[in-house]
């Protein structure tokens, strides 16, 4: 089986080319976790990753950032996506900034909204929660409003592209009852076990592109029996067999690893034939379980 090229890219709506493959930099809810993450990013971009996944809430942009000044790899060269801190929904410009410097560079590629959710404010908690355990919302702000004051860091030059995380059509659709402009990318949890077909081609009539985080499930997915068999008559890991799903689909993925074999083994990734997409689609139905929908195509 022939191996994909790594860089390989997809053309967003705003006509940047975006690599279909990132690295996802959560690193755990420690301070000792969040700064040591510099040296494994450091080893994805050796390894030839050119679009690093990042995020406010996840306390690693200033390692991206550390990690990216000493590859030396040319600012051109990489894509850099982060997103709005979750309880910053009304004070956008400032979170963004705040990124902006953490991540130490001119410009972020992409800009996303993490949550369709206003989280309310609640110092040193990122996720205040209500009596009866449901996250605590700010009111004073909508959805739209939000969309409306990421547009307007369009006009700094200081992003070059917004998008969502964990929007729904419905969600969505919210959003484009005010919006100037159209997301280039909406991220979500999506594998064989959460395919997200509908949400898939909403987003592809939309000119959307769609990107997977934890894109090879966890390991109930991992290890279904089919999928581990299908695998290796392909001669392939179960985790490149599902990454090669996705992108023979048209989805972006952002796995995370923090080993650097396993860093290089998210990299080779196969194209996936159509029986074999066809076998992976019973694999699913087989085995799809826990309120988990799927409709491999």
């Amino acid at each position: 089986m022939s191996f994909i090229d790594s860089a390989v890219t997809v053309k967003l709506n705003t006509g940047a080319e975006m690599p279909m493959i990132a690295l996802g930099g959560w690193a755990g809810t420690t301070t000792e976790e969040q700064f040591v993450a510099r040296d494994w990013l450091l080893t994805a971009l050796e390894s030839g990753y050119r679009h690093i996944d990042t995020a406010a809430v996840y306390y690693t942009e200033a390692s991206v950032g550390a990690a990216v000044r000493k590859s030396g790899i040319p600012r051109n060269e990489l894509f850099l996506t982060t997103k709005l801190a979750l309880n910053a929904h009304g004070n956008v410009k400032q979170a963004f900034e705040h990124s902006l410097k953490e991540l130490d560079v001119d410009y972020i590629d992409l800009y996303l909204v993490h949550l369709p959710i206003p989280v309310a404010y609640e110092e040193g908690n990122d996720f205040p929660t209500n009596p009866d355990g449901t996250i605590r919302v700010d009111d004073s702000v909508t959805l739209n409003d939000i969309w409306a004051d990421m547009e307007v860091l369009l006009e700094t030059g200081k992003v070059k592209a917004l998008g969502v995380s964990n929007f729904s059509p419905k969600t969505l659709d919210q959003l484009f009852k005010t919006a100037k402009v159209v997301p280039a990318v909406n991220q979500v949890e999506l594998h064989p076990y959460l395919v997200q077909e509908e949400l898939r081609q909403y987003c592809k009539d939309k000119g959307i592109v769609v990107s997977a985080y934890t894109p090879s499930g966890h390991d109930i997915v991992r290890n279904d029996p089919k999928i581990v068999e299908l695998a290796a008559k392909n001669s392939i890991t179960p985790n490149q067999l599902i990454l090669g799903w996705h992108l023979a689909r048209g989805v972006a993925i952002v796995p995370g690893s923090q080993n650097a074999e396993r860093q290089k083994e998210n990299l080779k990734v196969s194209l996936l034939s159509l029986s074999s997409r066809r076998s992976l689609k019973g694999a699913c139905s087989d085995s799809c379980r826990r309120r988990r929908r799927c409709e491999a195509d």
